[in-house]
């Protein structure tokens, strides 16, 4: 098999190279971390389908349905949060959104009126 080795090298310049097209003006770099972002948004709601139960919202009443979307809600704005400070901490090489939830959906807590609150067991890492 004979390799072209000038069309190689033409085809490599190229790599690394994408191009955004937008309808917005706006600087590279803010087109970029937009759409980067673009894959959060993806994720959160992958959050609420799979993690967070809500493929299908499975509820009697309406009222139930607006208790169960503002919960989701409140959920994805601690998602939020959580990604932001593996950022702020730069623990993104360390741990994924995912593996870090993975590692907290163990905990547990039951809280009853007019008693103590209860912990379930948790492993030496998450104590710290």
């Amino acid at each position: 098999m004979f390799v072209r080795e000038e069309s190689i090298i033409k085809a490599k310049r190229y790599f690394g190279f994408f191009a955004l097209i937008s309808n917005e003006t706006m600087d590279a770099i803010t087109a970029l971390e937009l759409y980067r972002n673009k894959d959060v948004v993806e994720k959160a709601f992958g959050n609420l389908k799979e993690r967070l139960n809500m493929g299908r919202t499975l509820v009697s009443s309406e009222q139930s349905l607006v208790g169960k979307l503002f919960v989701q809600f409140v959920v994805l704005i601690y998602l939020s949060h959580i990604k932001k400070q593996i950022q702020k901490k730069d623990l993104v090489k360390k741990y994924s959104i995912t593996s870090l939830l993975d590692k907290l959906d163990i905990i547990e807590c039951f809280e009853q009126h007019g008693k103590v609150l209860r912990v379930g067991e948790m492993v030496e890492k998450q104590e710290q």
